[in-house]
């Protein structure tokens, strides 16, 4: 085996040692390329050869890859605490009146003060809209 053969493939090792740290996999493309013209570097002695099927090889993957690593990248935040309630299902336990701001729901297994614009009696099912302080800001959900 030439010399430039095992170039090529530490080449490799290291871009993937890269990859391995970044979970972006444009390493991974340049993995493809240099084990690409590794087995290249057995068929030609062209060192331009061997390193335009590495930047084409590279290139062509890269944005072929592209929507897989958006897939497996994409932040998916969870929200925590008070911020899990939002969008969250609910039912009214004392009734709320919106000019004395008085109200309380049960929202997974919790009762909370609530207020509403509206004027809601208990038992009606609510959605929280957004959570200020200890008080839930909810809107009756149309069955």
């Amino acid at each position: 085996m030439p010399t430039i053969f095992w170039l090529w493939l530490a080449a490799a090792v290291i871009f993937l040692i890269v990859e391995i740290g970044t979970p972006t996999l444009v390493f991974a493309c340049f993995v493809v390329g240099a084990v690409g013209a590794a087995v290249a570097s057995t068929m030609t002695e062209s060192y331009l050869y061997q390193a335009a099927i590495f930047a084409v090889t590279s290139m062509i993957l890269i944005p072929l890859t592209r929507p897989l690593a958006r897939k497996i990248t994409k932040p998916s935040p969870q929200p925590t605490n008070v911020d899990a309630m939002i969008g969250q299902i609910g039912i009214v336990t004392k009734k709320i009146d919106p000019v004395s701001d008085v109200g309380q729901v049960r929202v997974d297994g919790q009762v909370w003060q609530a207020v509403c614009p509206e004027h809601l009696v208990e038992g009606t099912r609510i959605k929280v809209e957004k959570v200020i302080g200890a008080r839930l800001h909810v809107t009756k959900v149309e069955e």
